[in-house]
């Protein structure tokens, strides 16, 4: 497997924010989001190949209850299967960070779906060359109902403006899922970004019954690699 990185941290993002964690970060993903915080994992993918033993052990060095695993995409790698298994026998919390169009039989606590939405299409983005195959990968609705259906489950979705709300509440509607088990989370790699969005869609949680969630690792060490 290509890995990007490997650190110990805090979770940033969802209902877990603030737990102590390491995070396993998979480079190589299907999809190209216009405004993807992890560029060295999608656009540019970079890292190096491990063997699970390698990364099975410098995850145990740190000695951490609760482990993420992300990207890029990790549902793409048939290896996560057998790492999250392994990671179960060890008894760590497995959180699976996905975008939801990709299925594997993996273990996971929680899987942390974060369904791409249309602001995410890279349009203009070196020439738009990857906006069609992005537009058609985007959203499985299939898979995101496997997930749903067999996994404990959050659905964290990018906010940019208000106007993503439509599409979001039909996201939700289609699937099925309880206001409790959905996450909106301002985009920005910006603190003051993030900050400026959250006043409205604060609003917005309040009157829906939506979880909000902080990127606590912006707020604390900025847009930085390994945190």
């Amino acid at each position: 497997m290509k890995v990007s990185e490997i650190f110990h941290s805090i979770q940033g993002e969802g209902t877990l924010a603030g737990v102590p964690s390491v995070f396993i970060r998979l480079s190589g993903c299907n999809l190209r989001c216009v405004w993807c915080d992890t560029p060295y994992t999608s656009w540019n993918p970079e890292g190096r190949d491990m063997t699970l033993d390698e990364i099975l052990t410098q995850v145990h060095g740190f000695g951490a209850t609760h482990v993420v695993l992300t990207g890029g995409e990790p549902m793409i790698f048939s290896e996560s299967v057998e790492l999250t298994r392994q990671l179960k026998a060890a008894s760590r919390h497995i959180t699976i960070e996905t975008a939801g169009t990709v299925y594997q039989p993996v273990a996971a606590d929680l899987m942390s779906i974060s369904p791409k939405l249309a602001n995410s299409t890279p349009h203009q983005r070196e020439g738009g060359k990857w906006a069609a195959q992005h537009d058609r990968l985007r959203y499985n609705e299939d898979v995101l109902r496997r997930l749903t259906s067999e996994y404990r489950y959050q659905l964290k979705f990018v906010v940019t403006a208000p106007e993503d709300m439509e599409e979001i509440h039909s996201i939700v509607k289609v699937i099925g899922a309880d206001p409790c088990h959905v996450v909106l989370m301002p985009e920005g790699t910006r603190a003051e970004a993030i900050r400026e969005r959250a006043q409205w869609l604060a609003e917005i949680c309040k009157s829906r019954g939506f979880r909000y969630s902080p990127r606590l690792h912006i707020d604390i060490w900025g847009d930085k690699r390994g945190v």
